[in-house]
């Protein structure tokens, strides 16, 4: 591993108050854009040959082949390809993407066109975050500059051929948004639902055309392959997960943050050299690529967060975007659980059974454990639960209840005692005991009708 220079974050110095926005001019005083030039005379072949032979791995999640991804989109075009940037950073604890687009946004801009350039497609459409306010200004004025200059347009990329539009589409603030299908219902202006596969959105995505969907950081990683070659970039990082990768780290921390570093690196080393060691206690538990991956133990510091080791040693769904969460040894596991399945259960979509009703039961569980009424028969049914929850395939159309299911396997197996301590088998019957007609809290009881109960 050879991680000695930053690469995504080569304009955003350590020190915040050195840090700004790097427009056209100064992008391309830094080398921007030459990647892109270099670009458009290679074939689409041929850049996606190179994207593949670098090993890039997908950035928002799923950890999957870049150039595989791009080459499944048709060769013979009959019709308009389109490309969609997923910008819905919408995972608890990640926020590596926001802080790209802040001051590096014509580094992504330059990584659509080379991607549009690839996949032979006629427009982008960059689907961020609705709660990315800001983000969203900064886009729309370097997008301004980027046609300006020729980059996108009807004149074609630079003057070539290869004619591009660009857009900045807002979405509306939903987690689902973040699953490809359902950002794509959003882009098409209807309910970010979800959609069956097949067809995958290579073949039909995007108004029924062959659609490529790439993560920020993933499309920001294309420009310095094309610069430096596949082979530099497999210096850096693992032999299957190589490259670079940006680290969004919060919690328990002295310096939270975002960090660049190579894939690879241990838990230990990212919380006590990048994340500047725990803050109020001792060492717990991390959650490693936003909640729906899982959560990493008190003995698992020796994991190397790349795609692999994360889901093979860690047991958890993989390193999915690297947005941690670090937790200190006076944590409350059992409300951190609680705090994560009440996310789940709001922003279930609600077309899969499993997934609808286990994460509303789930949460019900959760609730009643943490308002002191657990039973010991409250474990059986959570992991009960989290078996049947998209874990066997077919059963869920996205992997949100998968997401639900992991989160409480690996909470409840690594910290089962603490969670036994609060489901004793004695446990008080709440609505035996607590005498009531009318409440505003979580306990299911009779009231007249007309009170409000929530």
């Amino acid at each position: 591993m050879a991680f000695t220079e930053p690469v995504l974050t080569k304009r955003i110095p350590l020190d915040a108050s050195k840090r700004k926005t790097f427009w056209y001019d100064d992008y391309v005083a830094t080398g921007g854009y030459a990647s892109l030039r270099k670009a458009i005379d290679m074939t689409p072949e041929e850049i996606v040959k190179l994207v593949t032979e670098s090993g890039l791995r997908g950035r928002g999640g799923a950890g999957f082949s870049a150039g595989a991804k791009w080459s499944f989109i048709p060769k013979e075009k009959k019709g308009p390809h389109y490309l969609a940037v997923n910008a819905d950073e919408s995972e608890p604890g990640t926020f590596k993407d926001r802080y790209l687009l802040d001051h590096d946004p014509h580094a992504l801009l330059e990584g659509i066109a080379i991607a549009a350039k690839a996949t032979q497609c006629d427009a982008a459409f960059i689907f961020i975050r609705g709660e990315y306010h800001r983000q969203a200004k900064v886009l729309e004025r370097a997008l301004a500059e980027a046609y300006a200059q020729g980059v996108f347009g009807q004149q074609g990329i630079y003057g070539s051929a290869t004619k591009v539009e660009c857009y900045v589409h807002r979405g509306a603030g939903a987690y689902i948004c973040g699953e490809e299908t359902g950002l794509l219902e959003a882009l098409e202006g209807k309910r970010g639902w979800p959609r069956n596969k097949p067809p995958f959105p290579a073949i039909a995505g995007a108004f029924g055309r062959p659609t490529v969907i790439n993560n920020v950081e993933t499309l920001m990683c294309v420009p310095p392959i094309l610069e430096r070659g596949a082979a530099w970039f497999k210096t850096m990082g693992t032999p299957s997960s190589p490259g670079p990768k940006m680290f969004g780290m919060s919690g328990h921390l002295n310096r939270p943050g975002v960090y660049e570093d190579e894939l690879g690196i241990t838990l230990d080393y990212a919380i006590n050299t990048l994340g500047g060691g725990m803050k109020g206690g001792k060492y717990k538990a991390a959650i490693c690529g936003g909640i729906s991956m899982g959560v990493l133990g008190p003995t698992q510091l020796d994991i190397k967060l790349d795609f692999d080791d994360v889901r093979f040693r860690g047991g958890c769904l993989g390193l999915g975007t690297a947005g941690m969460i670090v937790m200190n040894e006076h944590t409350d596991m059992v409300r951190a659980l609680r705090n994560c399945v009440r996310f789940y259960a709001h922003e279930s979509c609600g077309q899969c059974t499993p997934c609808r009703e286990g994460s509303g039961w789930m949460a019900k569980i959760l609730n009643r454990i943490v308002d002191g009424f657990g039973r010991a028969k409250d474990l059986e049914l959570l992991l009960e639960l989290e078996k049947t929850m998209g874990i066997m395939p077919g059963t869920t159309i996205c992997g949100l209840a998968d997401g639900t299911a992991w989160s409480t396997r690996t909470f409840i197996n690594k910290f089962y005692d603490e969670f036994a301590a609060r489901c004793p088998e004695d446990a008080p019957e709440p609505l035996a005991t607590v005498p009531m007609t009318i409440t505003r809290g979580r306990l299911n009881v009779v009231t007249p009708m007309g009170s409000n109960t929530r």
